[in-house]
């Protein structure tokens, strides 16, 4: 089933997103990472959408959604989780399944928080959420943190650059044939429009905050005990398969399983996790 491209106002903010499935099927909300965009979910949402509502936005600062510059707007996670708020009140969505990765974990985390009763499961895919699941490749982000100097800003730059995002974030312990260019080469060209490294950079450092919260997210956890599935790309050299095994410390029937596949575990597993989703979702009478 194909997507709709629609966008919806949220303020100053105009969300672009993607739709498919039946108009009054149980919901999916898709929250993308760094450095993409929904189209990162284009080859999950013909999995999900025979049954599900799926509703894909990208976050102010991403993709196709048009947000003010900084100085106009705070860009930070905070201010990301309050736009996507905003975006799901807009759309009257009162339930959803939660599938967060990479920078959309704080973001739905952060609204799962606020309306614990709107959340019928959580998916992580590499959507990290414990100290354990962080590797020493986060080094140059926590220099910055630590001390948030030009210096150790600029030495964050290096996160951006292109051969970083595709050694890195796509090719690193994944099926080199199985990955498209497609993917890498949109998110290569979001990134090299005006300003959007700078707005990269403010999310480095407010990157800190997630961290801070991590004991909130781990309180909402055991008091609500959302339905919760992790579909990991092992081989991920930024979010390691212990960030996965760690949910189960607050998630005692957390279903974990591990991919063998890197941080964009989509680009060569989306009809495995389609299934895991489908099947787990079914599970919990979604």
């Amino acid at each position: 089933m194909h997507p709709t491209f629609q966008s919806q106002s949220v303020g100053d903010v105009e969300v672009f997103y993607r739709e498919a499935g039946p108009a009054d099927g149980p919901v999916i909300l898709l929250l993308h990472g760094f450095p993409t965009a929904s189209h990162m979910f284009r080859d999950l949402i013909p999995e999900l959408a025979g049954r599900y509502r799926v509703i894909a936005p990208d976050l102010p600062g991403f993709g196709n959604t048009v947000s003010p510059p900084r100085g106009a707007f705070n860009y930070t996670f905070d201010s990301l989780a309050d736009v996507i708020e905003g975006f799901v009140e807009a759309l009257g969505l009162s339930r959803y399944a939660l599938y967060i990765f990479d920078y959309g974990a704080p973001v739905g985390l952060r609204l799962a928080m606020r309306h614990p009763e709107r959340v019928t499961a959580i998916v992580s895919q590499n959507g990290n959420a414990y100290i354990e699941g962080l590797s020493d490749a986060w080094e140059p982000w926590q220099a910055y943190w630590r001390d948030p100097t030009p210096a150790n800003r600029e030495a964050c730059r290096v996160s951006l650059e292109p051969e970083t995002i595709r050694q890195w974030q796509y090719f690193n312990g994944a099926d080199r044939a199985l990955v498209s260019p497609d993917g890498y080469t949109l998110d290569l060209a979001y990134l090299a429009r005006p300003g959007a490294d700078e707005i990269q950079l403010d999310l480095v450092l407010d990157y800190r905050t997630n961290l801070e919260r991590y004991p909130e997210f781990h309180a909402y956890f055991r008091a609500h005990q959302p339905p919760f599935l992790a579909a990991w790309g092992r081989n991920d050299a930024h979010f390691i398969p212990a960030g996965a095994e760690a949910y189960r410390r607050d998630l005692p029937n957390a279903e974990i399983h591990l991919l063998d596949t890197g941080h964009f575990a989509l680009e060569t597993h989306a009809a495995e996790i389609g299934a895991l989703i489908r099947a787990f979702l079914e599970r919990q009478g979604i």
